[in-house]
């Protein structure tokens, strides 16, 4: 009798199997184990048990199994062995034991080895085929890769399958924030925004399947897109895709009448009291779909409550509620909660919504109230809704506030500021004026980009408060303007109010002095005082969490942006990273997508998260991790475009040009400069935008522009009074070939600062300036100890370069192998520095300079006048820059010099 195993299937997904690397290493284990006989997968629908299955059957015929697989389902059920049947020899017949055991003893005699078996949907298993397989099992003849959904009845047979110490049971779960990003990593095929993992997972629930249907449809709409750098998704999440519509409807069905009752009531108005559930289906059928998994059960303080499993299931349930039964049933609801009492604070929230939602109207002062609650639950988008309902003639001083809030938070920023204009002249007490003139400063700050407009309404508000703590509170508020806007020297000053009594300074606004205490030790770091910074946001971040109870509005992750930009400057890098990467999954994780936000203005935690992975780009570009930069500058972009923030905007994109310019990426470069003239410039550090440009200059060899740009604005810088951003921007003349020119200023500089960083760059140019090479073995040495490994691999390179122009291979072979371990860290930096130095045949500068040109499509006369010299010593220099490299010419000299 000749018998035949049906092959595995293809993998029939399109999508990764990732986050899984334990539960495939068991299957590993048990593929080695003579004493493990299957492999179960527990899980609900969706999670993802049939796809990790078929990558195990994988895996076991990569390993020389033979392998087959084999799907039980509710038509298969009815026929015994009908699972199996296209596994069975062909004359076999039905007698349980005669037959069984002759093709027990055929199966256990394969030609190619051992078999491993999967069966998907295995509680669907008929009796007759769970026997069988258990007698497979017991010969040895085959192993078991099963799934079974959580959850389902499973009969006896099919039990004994699935128990015992021969089994290694796996219980799948959904997958977690980071499961979720590293699947839509590997499905999209690059880096994914911050932004859009959070929404993904929250509209998926982490369920593969669901996961798997959103990004196709975010795919197919555009709402999921790409800048060229991250995968985003603007506004909305994707839609369900009509499949995943299906997949939903058919989980939801066969529930019955009353039990659709409760699922339309529980889509509209979750979370609800049992209680209120059992006005419409029975306890029976309640706890059925608590079992069934499509409702779950949760606790608010002392309150039960019921909701619906997934958000998915909402999402569909509401699009085929009819209008009239919608109404109906919130109506309903509604009358239930108010015939209780409506006894907690969101209730009178809730109520108002669901009414607002029936009719279209509700009683004005139920609206009133329904406004403060949503105030104080943070839900700005329905302030806007609440207040929509309310006639203008009803809205008073404090509604209109916070419709303006909700209209900041809704990225109209124009609309909101037209009100709160309106309402300050409205104020009659200095709290109020305070209050009303903070919001608009920080609104027309970090929103609409218009400091000068800013600190017109600090004038404004300065000739109508009167009282001396308010005043107080008005210099801070200015001074927080300057410190953002290119003067720290002034903004210190006004910025000392920090600490006169500040407690009643806190009592009167506590976001100003807040906000005013992230903006000293900015102002610090942009004076070169970066120790003083670090100590001083330290201090900050540590009183801003006493007080944040206290404070509707500034984070106090807020304090750990100026933390970073302190930390990078005082050469504590690793910190610095540390410190960002906290603050902005702490601001990320409270703007959530939907309105809310657990504590503050959603804008304001937006606007935080932007600046901090602006920093957090800034701190890698410096310490040359030009990828891990060019991840956060786009994170940053994406939730700048998306939320309104203009004045990060030019930062950022210069930042994507440096970056991407390091790498080598010149195109990119050059289309994040063309971004970045769209938006007005932000004045945070004056000079650093120029990177982006020069970095794109020296990568298309054109050193003697770059360095001049620098300088330009390096002079900028010093006049501003921003020490470490002129020290950085010279420190970059110096690694494209103008050492000489600034190591003077730099020794100054690093007087009048304080930080660590500045140091490094002091001994950095001093080195290049004499090409010692003795002190730039020792300055790598001590840019590594900073954190800035590209600067020390700069260095070590040079070094080698010296080492080999003296006849001294040993030493420079040395140098060159510090250098490369230093560059295994750099993520594919391309500097002059690096170009120029490690290669067997050295080239000069001038060399490097020309060649650089010339590969990037300069004619030789584009180069002349580029450089000042004549035609033909241009040529001279290619001639000897090919015989040096062994080429024959330009096409071949791009290659070569990346070789080297």
């Amino acid at each position: 009798m000749r018998v035949t195993m049906a092959p595995a299937e293809e993998t029939s997904t399109d999508y990764p199997v990732v986050g899984r690397e334990r539960e495939l290493s068991q299957f590993a284990a048990v593929l080695r184990d003579d004493d493990l006989h299957a492999f179960a997968l527990h899980g609900p629908a969706g999670v993802g048990k049939s796809r990790l299955a078929e990558e195990c059957l994988a895996i076991a015929g990569q390993a020389g199994f033979a392998c087959g697989r084999a799907t039980a389902g509710p038509s298969m059920n009815a026929v015994p062995l009908g699972a199996l049947a296209h596994l069975l020899p062909a004359d076999v017949g039905f007698d349980p034991v005669r037959d069984f055991t002759r093709v027990v003893e055929t199966l256990a005699r394969p030609a190619g080895g051992r078999w491993v078996l999967m069966v998907d949907d295995l509680h669907w298993l008929d009796a007759a085929s769970a026997v069988l397989l258990r007698q497979l099992l017991d010969a040895g003849a085959v192993k078991l890769v099963v799934t079974i959904r959580s959850g389902e009845p499973v009969g006896h047979a099919v039990a004994t399958l699935c128990g015992g110490d021969a089994v290694r049971r796996v219980d799948l779960a959904e997958f977690d924030h980071e499961g979720v990003a590293r699947f839509m990593r590997a499905a999209l095929g690059g880096p994914v925004s911050e932004r859009a993992v959070r929404s993904m997972h929250r509209h998926s629930g982490g369920n593969a399947l669901y996961l798997r249907e959103l990004l196709h449809s975010g795919l197919a709409s555009g709402t999921l897109t790409h800048d060229g750098q991250l995968w985003d998704i603007p506004q909305a999440a994707p839609a369900a895709t009509p499949q995943l519509a299906e997949l939903v409807r058919a989980r939801l069905a066969g529930t019955g009448d009353d039990a659709r009752a409760a699922l339309e009531m529980l889509a509209l108005c979750e979370p609800v009291s049992p209680a209120d559930v059992q006005a419409v289906a029975s306890l029976e059928t309640l706890t059925g779909l608590e079992r069934s998994g499509i409702v779950r059960t949760g606790t608010d303080g002392r309150r039960l409550f019921l909701a619906l499993a997934h958000p998915l299931y909402g999402e569909v349930l509401r699009g085929e509620i009819p209008a009239e039964r919608r109404t109906t049933l919130t109506l309903a609801q509604a009358g239930r909660v108010e015939a209780f009492g409506a006894r907690r604070r969101e209730d009178e929230l809730r109520v108002a919504g669901w009414r607002l939602d029936a009719t279209g109207t509700a009683d004005s002062d139920l609206l009133r109230r329904a406004v403060v609650l949503a105030r104080h639950a943070n839900d700005y988008r329905q302030i806007v809704q609440l207040t929509d309902a309310l006639p203008p003639a009803e809205r008073t001083l404090p509604i209109k506030v916070l419709r303006a809030e909700g209209l900041l938070e809704a990225g109209h920023w124009k609309e909101g500021e037209e009100i709160l204009s309106e309402a300050y002249t409205d104020a009659a007490t200095d709290e109020e004026r305070l209050r009303i003139a903070y919001m608009r400063v920080i609104n027309l700050l970090w929103i609409a980009a218009q400091p000068e407009r800013a600190l017109q309404v600090v004038r404004e508000a300065e000739a109508r408060i009167r009282g001396p703590v308010g005043r107080r509170l008005l210099r801070i508020v200015e001074g927080t303007v300057l410190a953002v806007s290119g003067e720290p020297g002034r903004a210190a000053g006004l910025l000392a109010e920090l600490e006169r009594d500040p407690e009643h300074l806190r009592a009167m606004n506590a976001n100003a002095w807040l906000m005013g205490a992230w903006a000293l030790p900015v102002a610090l770091v942009q004076l070169g005082r970066s120790q003083e910074a670090v100590a001083s946001a330290e201090r900050y971040h540590a009183v801003h969490l006493q007080v944040s109870e206290h404070s509707p509005v500034t984070p106090p992750a807020h304090q750990l942006i100026a933390l970073v930009l302190a930390l990078t400057e005082a050469g504590e890098t690793a910190r610095a990273v540390e410190a960002g990467a906290r603050g902005f999954e702490e601001m990320m994780g409270a703007a959530r997508e939907d309105g809310t936000c657990h504590q503050g203005r959603q804008a304001v935690w937006r606007c935080g998260a932007v600046w901090m992975a602006t920093f957090l780009g800034r701190t890698f570009l410096l310490t040359g991790r030009p990828a891990s930069a060019r991840r956060w500058f786009s994170e940053a972009a994406a939730v700048a475009r998306a939320h309104g923030h203009m004045k990060s905007l030019h930062r950022v994109y210069t930042g994507l040009a440096a970056a991407a310019a390091q790498l080598g990426e010149l195109d990119a470069a050059r289309s994040a400069l063309e971004e970045a003239w769209l938006y007005p410039r932000s004045g945070l550090i004056t000079g650093e935008d120029a990177l982006g440009a020069a970095w794109h200059l020296a990568a298309l060899g054109n050193l003697a522009e770059a360095r001049e740009l620098l300088l330009t604005a390096a002079g900028q810088a010093r006049a501003a009074g921003h020490v470490n951003a002129e020290a950085w921007l010279l420190t970059d003349v110096a690694r494209l070939g103008g050492a000489r020119e600034v190591v003077r200023r730099l020794e100054e500089l690093a007087h009048a600062g304080d930080g660590k960083l500045i140091w490094v760059r002091v001994q950095f140019a001093r080195a290049l300036a004499s090409r010692d090479p003795d002190d730039l073995v020792l300055v790598a040495a001590g840019a590594e100890a900073v954190g800035a490994d590209l600067w020390a691999a700069e260095a070590a390179s040079a070094a080698a370069g010296e080492w080999r122009r003296r006849g001294e291979e040993r030493r420079a072979n040395a140098a060159l192998q510090q250098a490369a371990g230093l560059l295994s860290r750099c993520e594919g930096s391309r500097t002059p520095l690096l170009v120029m130095a490690p290669r067997a045949t050295p080239l000069t500068a001038r060399q490097v300079e020309i060649a650089t040109m010339a590969v990037s499509g300069h004619s030789s006369m584009e180069i002349a006048r580029a450089l000042f010299l004549s035609v033909r010593t241009v040529e001279n220099h290619l001639n000897q820059v090919y015989a040096k490299l062994g080429v024959a010419g330009r096409p071949a000299l791009a290659e070569a010099l990346r070789n080297d």
